[in-house]
Protein backbone atom coordinates (compact mmCIF):
# COMPACT_ATOMS: atom_id res chain seq x y z
CA UNK A 1 0.00 0.00 0.00
CA UNK A 2 1.85 3.11 -0.70
CA UNK A 3 1.48 6.10 1.56
CA UNK A 4 -1.62 8.02 -0.60
CA UNK A 5 -3.46 4.74 -0.40
CA UNK A 6 -2.39 4.52 3.50
CA UNK A 7 -3.32 8.41 3.79
CA UNK A 8 -7.21 7.19 2.57
CA UNK A 9 -7.22 4.28 4.99
CA UNK A 10 -6.36 6.89 7.78
CA UNK A 11 -8.87 8.74 6.66
CA UNK A 12 -11.88 6.54 6.31
CA UNK A 13 -11.43 4.87 9.75
CA UNK A 14 -12.16 8.30 11.18
CA UNK A 15 -14.97 9.52 9.02
CA UNK A 16 -18.02 8.22 11.15
CA UNK A 17 -16.72 10.65 13.92
CA UNK A 18 -15.33 13.81 11.24
CA UNK A 19 -18.86 13.39 9.49
CA UNK A 20 -21.42 13.07 11.76
CA UNK A 21 -19.60 16.38 13.63
CA UNK A 22 -19.22 18.86 11.31
CA UNK A 23 -19.65 17.99 7.57
CA UNK A 24 -23.28 19.16 7.42
CA UNK A 25 -23.17 22.57 9.86
CA UNK A 26 -19.88 23.45 11.20
CA UNK A 27 -16.85 24.15 10.17
CA UNK A 28 -15.15 22.15 8.06
CA UNK A 29 -11.91 20.53 9.36
CA UNK A 30 -7.95 21.61 7.70
CA UNK A 31 -6.88 17.94 8.27
CA UNK A 32 -6.29 16.57 4.73
CA UNK A 33 -2.29 15.89 4.18
CA UNK A 34 -0.92 16.93 1.18
CA UNK A 35 -1.23 14.92 -1.81
CA UNK A 36 1.28 12.27 -2.71
CA UNK A 37 1.89 13.73 -6.72
CA UNK A 38 0.78 9.36 -7.26
CA UNK A 39 -1.75 8.57 -10.11
CA UNK A 40 -5.31 6.72 -8.97
CA UNK A 41 -5.75 2.89 -10.36
CA UNK A 42 -6.84 3.14 -13.69
CA UNK A 43 -7.82 -0.17 -13.75
CA UNK A 44 -10.87 1.46 -11.50
CA UNK A 45 -13.59 2.98 -13.05
CA UNK A 46 -13.46 6.92 -12.37
CA UNK A 47 -15.81 8.09 -10.34
CA UNK A 48 -17.81 11.28 -11.72
CA UNK A 49 -18.77 13.78 -10.07
CA UNK A 50 -21.05 16.33 -11.60
CA UNK A 51 -21.41 20.01 -10.22
CA UNK A 52 -24.72 22.11 -10.78
CA UNK A 53 -26.06 25.24 -9.94
CA UNK A 54 -25.47 28.82 -11.11
CA UNK A 55 -22.50 32.16 -10.05
CA UNK A 56 -21.60 30.62 -7.06
CA UNK A 57 -20.87 27.08 -8.16
CA UNK A 58 -19.44 28.56 -11.23
CA UNK A 59 -17.06 30.20 -8.50
CA UNK A 60 -16.17 33.48 -7.98
CA UNK A 61 -13.52 33.27 -4.72
CA UNK A 62 -10.87 35.28 -5.68
CA UNK A 63 -7.31 33.59 -5.66
CA UNK A 64 -4.84 36.82 -4.88
CA UNK A 65 -5.61 40.32 -3.83
CA UNK A 66 -5.08 40.49 0.16
CA UNK A 67 -7.69 39.90 2.48
CA UNK A 68 -10.50 37.32 1.53
CA UNK A 69 -8.09 35.62 -1.26
CA UNK A 70 -6.96 32.25 -1.11
CA UNK A 71 -3.88 33.15 -1.47
CA UNK A 72 -4.12 35.05 2.28
CA UNK A 73 -5.46 32.45 3.50
CA UNK A 74 -3.13 29.59 3.10
CA UNK A 75 -0.11 31.60 2.86
CA UNK A 76 -0.70 33.76 6.15
CA UNK A 77 -3.15 32.32 7.84
CA UNK A 78 -2.36 28.97 7.12
CA UNK A 79 -5.55 27.34 6.15
CA UNK A 80 -5.99 24.17 4.05
CA UNK A 81 -2.21 23.37 4.33
CA UNK A 82 -3.16 20.53 1.87
CA UNK A 83 -2.97 23.10 -1.04
CA UNK A 84 0.40 24.38 -0.99
CA UNK A 85 3.66 22.25 -0.72
CA UNK A 86 6.82 22.76 1.20
CA UNK A 87 8.06 25.43 -1.17
CA UNK A 88 4.58 26.82 -0.62
CA UNK A 89 3.19 26.37 -4.51
CA UNK A 90 0.06 25.20 -5.08
CA UNK A 91 -0.67 21.47 -5.10
CA UNK A 92 -2.03 18.94 -7.42
CA UNK A 93 -3.80 16.40 -7.03
CA UNK A 94 -3.17 13.96 -9.57
CA UNK A 95 -5.82 11.04 -9.00
CA UNK A 96 -8.52 13.85 -9.05
CA UNK A 97 -9.08 15.81 -12.71
CA UNK A 98 -11.40 18.63 -13.09
CA UNK A 99 -13.12 19.64 -15.82
CA UNK A 100 -15.16 22.69 -16.23
CA UNK A 101 -17.40 23.56 -19.23
CA UNK A 102 -20.43 26.27 -20.14
CA UNK A 103 -22.40 26.97 -22.71
CA UNK A 104 -21.45 29.95 -24.88
CA UNK A 105 -21.35 30.88 -28.49
CA UNK A 106 -21.14 28.04 -31.20
CA UNK A 107 -21.77 25.80 -28.31
CA UNK A 108 -19.90 23.95 -25.41
CA UNK A 109 -17.04 26.07 -24.64
CA UNK A 110 -14.15 24.34 -22.19
CA UNK A 111 -12.51 26.32 -19.61
CA UNK A 112 -10.80 23.50 -17.36
CA UNK A 113 -9.51 20.33 -18.18
CA UNK A 114 -6.35 19.22 -15.74
CA UNK A 115 -5.25 17.76 -12.37
CA UNK A 116 -6.73 19.50 -9.54
CA UNK A 117 -5.24 22.36 -8.43
CA UNK A 118 -5.04 26.42 -7.73
CA UNK A 119 -5.37 28.60 -11.11
CA UNK A 120 -7.09 31.32 -13.06
CA UNK A 121 -8.32 34.41 -11.11
CA UNK A 122 -11.23 32.16 -9.15
CA UNK A 123 -12.26 29.46 -7.26
CA UNK A 124 -15.26 27.39 -6.82
CA UNK A 125 -16.43 24.73 -4.29
CA UNK A 126 -14.72 22.41 -6.54
CA UNK A 127 -11.19 22.51 -4.97
CA UNK A 128 -12.60 21.79 -1.52
CA UNK A 129 -14.96 18.87 -3.04
CA UNK A 130 -12.04 17.47 -5.06
CA UNK A 131 -9.73 17.29 -2.64
CA UNK A 132 -12.25 15.21 -0.18
CA UNK A 133 -12.93 13.18 -2.58
CA UNK A 134 -9.94 12.54 -3.78
CA UNK A 135 -7.82 11.24 -0.20
CA UNK A 136 -11.30 9.62 0.10
CA UNK A 137 -12.14 7.38 -2.51
CA UNK A 138 -9.36 4.69 -3.78
CA UNK A 139 -10.23 5.38 -7.26
CA UNK A 140 -9.86 7.84 -10.47
CA UNK A 141 -12.33 10.70 -9.72
CA UNK A 142 -13.31 13.11 -12.03
CA UNK A 143 -14.95 16.77 -11.16
CA UNK A 144 -17.18 18.05 -13.60
CA UNK A 145 -19.05 21.22 -13.90
CA UNK A 146 -21.28 22.15 -16.34
CA UNK A 147 -22.74 25.35 -15.44
CA UNK A 148 -23.21 29.74 -15.60
CA UNK A 149 -24.68 32.23 -13.67
CA UNK A 150 -27.88 33.88 -13.10
CA UNK A 151 -29.94 31.14 -13.44
CA UNK A 152 -33.02 29.94 -11.85
CA UNK A 153 -34.40 26.27 -11.25
CA UNK A 154 -37.98 26.97 -11.67
CA UNK A 155 -37.57 29.00 -14.71
CA UNK A 156 -34.02 28.12 -17.30
CA UNK A 157 -33.02 25.02 -15.08
CA UNK A 158 -36.21 23.19 -14.77
CA UNK A 159 -35.76 19.82 -15.74
CA UNK A 160 -37.94 17.41 -17.53
CA UNK A 161 -40.74 16.33 -16.39
CA UNK A 162 -41.84 19.54 -14.42
CA UNK A 163 -45.31 20.76 -14.29
CA UNK A 164 -46.19 24.19 -14.72
CA UNK A 165 -48.93 25.40 -11.87
CA UNK A 166 -50.58 28.83 -11.14
CA UNK A 167 -49.48 31.17 -8.55
CA UNK A 168 -51.20 34.19 -7.64
CA UNK A 169 -48.83 37.70 -7.59
CA UNK A 170 -49.35 41.59 -7.53
CA UNK A 171 -49.30 42.92 -10.64
CA UNK A 172 -46.22 45.84 -10.54
CA UNK A 173 -48.62 48.41 -12.26
CA UNK A 174 -52.15 48.15 -10.70
CA UNK A 175 -51.10 46.54 -7.28
CA UNK A 176 -54.02 43.59 -7.51
CA UNK A 177 -53.84 40.31 -7.22
CA UNK A 178 -53.35 38.49 -10.46
CA UNK A 179 -52.96 34.85 -10.89
CA UNK A 180 -50.40 33.37 -13.35
CA UNK A 181 -49.64 30.46 -15.15
CA UNK A 182 -45.86 29.59 -14.82
CA UNK A 183 -44.05 27.46 -17.39
CA UNK A 184 -43.47 24.05 -17.04
CA UNK A 185 -40.24 22.35 -18.90
CA UNK A 186 -40.22 23.47 -22.49
CA UNK A 187 -42.92 26.18 -22.12
CA UNK A 188 -42.20 29.63 -22.55
CA UNK A 189 -42.55 32.56 -21.30
CA UNK A 190 -41.85 32.49 -17.87
CA UNK A 191 -45.01 33.39 -16.80
CA UNK A 192 -48.36 35.01 -18.45
CA UNK A 193 -51.71 36.02 -17.01
CA UNK A 194 -54.22 32.99 -16.57
CA UNK A 195 -56.70 32.56 -19.89
CA UNK A 196 -54.37 34.71 -22.07
CA UNK A 197 -52.68 33.22 -24.73
CA UNK A 198 -48.60 33.15 -23.75
CA UNK A 199 -46.73 34.62 -26.17
CA UNK A 200 -43.30 32.67 -26.76
CA UNK A 201 -39.98 33.88 -26.60
CA UNK A 202 -36.69 32.75 -27.96
CA UNK A 203 -35.89 30.51 -24.35
CA UNK A 204 -37.86 28.12 -22.63
CA UNK A 205 -38.40 26.44 -18.99
CA UNK A 206 -35.20 24.20 -18.57
CA UNK A 207 -33.36 25.12 -21.85
CA UNK A 208 -30.42 25.51 -19.42
CA UNK A 209 -30.81 22.31 -17.95
CA UNK A 210 -30.96 20.72 -21.72
CA UNK A 211 -27.76 22.88 -22.40
CA UNK A 212 -25.73 22.18 -19.18
CA UNK A 213 -26.55 17.93 -19.20
CA UNK A 214 -25.96 17.65 -22.69
CA UNK A 215 -22.36 19.31 -22.01
CA UNK A 216 -21.79 17.30 -19.24
CA UNK A 217 -22.78 14.20 -21.42
CA UNK A 218 -20.62 15.59 -24.44
CA UNK A 219 -17.58 15.31 -22.00
CA UNK A 220 -18.62 11.47 -20.64
CA UNK A 221 -18.46 10.42 -24.27
CA UNK A 222 -14.87 11.56 -24.90
CA UNK A 223 -13.71 10.38 -21.43
CA UNK A 224 -10.56 10.00 -22.26
CA UNK A 225 -9.57 13.26 -24.11
CA UNK A 226 -10.50 14.61 -20.60
CA UNK A 227 -9.48 11.93 -17.96
CA UNK A 228 -6.21 10.34 -19.79
CA UNK A 229 -5.81 6.75 -19.73
CA UNK A 230 -9.38 6.38 -18.37
CA UNK A 231 -11.77 3.29 -19.99
CA UNK A 232 -14.70 3.33 -17.85
CA UNK A 233 -16.79 5.67 -15.90
CA UNK A 234 -19.64 5.31 -13.17
CA UNK A 235 -21.69 8.70 -12.18
CA UNK A 236 -21.30 8.47 -8.34
CA UNK A 237 -23.22 11.75 -7.43
CA UNK A 238 -24.40 15.19 -8.19
CA UNK A 239 -23.38 18.86 -6.54
CA UNK A 240 -26.12 21.44 -6.47
CA UNK A 241 -25.17 24.99 -5.53
CA UNK A 242 -27.70 27.57 -6.24
CA UNK A 243 -31.25 29.13 -5.37
CA UNK A 244 -30.45 32.81 -5.81
CA UNK A 245 -32.27 33.60 -8.90
CA UNK A 246 -35.44 31.66 -7.59
CA UNK A 247 -35.57 33.77 -4.29
CA UNK A 248 -35.86 37.16 -6.71
CA UNK A 249 -39.44 35.72 -8.06
CA UNK A 250 -42.32 35.04 -5.23
CA UNK A 251 -43.75 32.00 -7.76
CA UNK A 252 -40.53 29.94 -7.97
CA UNK A 253 -39.81 30.41 -4.41
CA UNK A 254 -42.93 29.09 -3.83
CA UNK A 255 -42.55 25.67 -5.99
CA UNK A 256 -38.45 25.84 -5.57
CA UNK A 257 -39.42 22.28 -3.19
CA UNK A 258 -41.50 20.29 -5.93
CA UNK A 259 -38.66 21.32 -8.60
CA UNK A 260 -35.78 20.43 -6.68
CA UNK A 261 -37.57 17.17 -5.85
CA UNK A 262 -37.91 16.47 -9.52
CA UNK A 263 -34.43 17.38 -10.28
CA UNK A 264 -32.95 15.18 -8.11
CA UNK A 265 -35.06 12.49 -9.67
CA UNK A 266 -34.13 13.23 -13.65
CA UNK A 267 -30.99 13.77 -13.10
CA UNK A 268 -30.61 10.11 -12.07
CA UNK A 269 -32.62 9.12 -14.69
CA UNK A 270 -30.49 11.37 -17.38
CA UNK A 271 -26.89 9.58 -16.39
CA UNK A 272 -28.89 6.24 -16.07
CA UNK A 273 -27.40 6.66 -12.32
CA UNK A 274 -30.41 5.55 -9.88
CA UNK A 275 -27.74 5.10 -7.39
CA UNK A 276 -25.62 8.18 -7.68
CA UNK A 277 -25.81 10.54 -4.50
CA UNK A 278 -26.95 13.67 -4.37
CA UNK A 279 -25.87 16.88 -1.92
CA UNK A 280 -26.88 20.87 -1.72
CA UNK A 281 -25.53 23.47 0.19
CA UNK A 282 -27.74 25.96 0.79
CA UNK A 283 -27.19 29.99 0.47
CA UNK A 284 -24.78 31.46 2.83
CA UNK A 285 -26.55 34.41 3.70
CA UNK A 286 -29.84 32.43 4.99
CA UNK A 287 -30.42 31.51 8.57
CA UNK A 288 -33.46 28.71 9.36
CA UNK A 289 -35.98 30.19 10.20
CA UNK A 290 -35.85 32.66 7.63
CA UNK A 291 -39.25 34.44 6.11
CA UNK A 292 -39.81 35.65 2.40
CA UNK A 293 -38.48 34.21 -0.66
CA UNK A 294 -35.12 33.36 0.72
CA UNK A 295 -37.00 31.40 3.69
CA UNK A 296 -38.91 29.33 0.99
CA UNK A 297 -35.93 28.40 -0.72
CA UNK A 298 -33.98 27.44 2.47
CA UNK A 299 -36.89 25.40 3.60
CA UNK A 300 -37.16 23.28 0.21
CA UNK A 301 -33.50 22.59 0.64
CA UNK A 302 -33.36 21.57 3.97
CA UNK A 303 -36.81 19.20 3.14
CA UNK A 304 -35.23 17.21 0.55
CA UNK A 305 -32.01 15.78 3.08
CA UNK A 306 -32.81 12.74 3.11
CA UNK A 307 -32.52 12.54 7.13
CA UNK A 308 -35.46 14.81 7.51
CA UNK A 309 -37.60 11.87 6.48
CA UNK A 310 -40.15 14.03 4.69
CA UNK A 311 -39.15 12.12 1.08
CA UNK A 312 -37.94 8.43 2.27
CA UNK A 313 -36.49 7.33 -1.14
CA UNK A 314 -34.01 10.39 -0.30
CA UNK A 315 -33.13 8.49 2.94
CA UNK A 316 -29.49 7.92 2.78
CA UNK A 317 -28.59 9.23 -0.61
CA UNK A 318 -29.74 12.84 -0.50
CA UNK A 319 -27.91 15.36 2.10
CA UNK A 320 -28.00 19.21 2.65
CA UNK A 321 -24.70 21.29 3.87
CA UNK A 322 -26.12 24.42 5.83
CA UNK A 323 -23.99 26.50 4.85
CA UNK A 324 -24.44 29.70 6.89
CA UNK A 325 -22.18 28.49 9.61
CA UNK A 326 -19.55 28.38 7.26
CA UNK A 327 -20.07 31.46 5.22
CA UNK A 328 -18.13 34.52 6.56
CA UNK A 329 -19.97 37.21 5.16
CA UNK A 330 -21.81 38.36 1.98
CA UNK A 331 -25.18 36.80 0.42
CA UNK A 332 -25.35 34.70 -2.89
CA UNK A 333 -25.82 38.04 -4.84
CA UNK A 334 -22.83 39.40 -3.65
CA UNK A 335 -20.99 36.08 -4.42
CA UNK A 336 -19.92 36.58 -0.80
CA UNK A 337 -18.10 39.84 -1.17
CA UNK A 338 -15.63 36.60 -3.17
CA UNK A 339 -14.14 35.69 -0.21
CA UNK A 340 -12.56 32.31 -0.79
CA UNK A 341 -12.87 30.74 2.52
CA UNK A 342 -16.52 30.64 2.31
CA UNK A 343 -16.09 28.56 -1.01
CA UNK A 344 -13.74 26.57 0.14
CA UNK A 345 -15.76 25.72 3.66
CA UNK A 346 -18.83 25.36 1.90
CA UNK A 347 -16.74 22.87 -0.75
CA UNK A 348 -15.23 20.96 2.24
CA UNK A 349 -18.50 20.23 3.63
CA UNK A 350 -20.10 19.07 0.87
CA UNK A 351 -17.80 16.68 -0.12
CA UNK A 352 -17.47 15.04 3.49
CA UNK A 353 -21.04 14.84 3.30
CA UNK A 354 -21.13 13.18 -0.24
CA UNK A 355 -18.54 10.86 1.30
CA UNK A 356 -20.78 9.86 4.05
CA UNK A 357 -23.58 8.84 1.97
CA UNK A 358 -21.11 7.10 -0.52
CA UNK A 359 -20.12 4.63 2.89
CA UNK A 360 -23.91 4.83 3.76
CA UNK A 361 -23.61 7.14 6.56
CA UNK A 362 -26.24 9.71 7.37
CA UNK A 363 -24.44 13.26 7.38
Amino acid sequence: MHSGSRSRAILFSCLPLLLLTTAVSGKAPDTLPRPDGKPADMSKPVQVFILLGQSNMLGLGKITGGEGSLENAVKQKKKYPYLVDEENHWTERKDVRHVRVMVGQGGMQLFNNEWLTVKGKTIGPEIGIGHQLGQAIDAPVLVLKSCIGNRSLGWDLLPPGSKGYEFTDKDKKTGKDVVYRYAGYQESPVRWEKGTEPQKIAWYAGKQYDDDIANAKKVLAELEKYYPGAKHYEVAGFFWWQGEKDGGDAGHASHYEPNLVQLIKQLRKDFNAPKAKFVLATLGEATKGSKGNGGLVLDAQLAVDGARGKYPEFKGNVATVYSNPLSLGGSGNSHYNGNAETYMNVGEAMGQAMIALLKNQTP
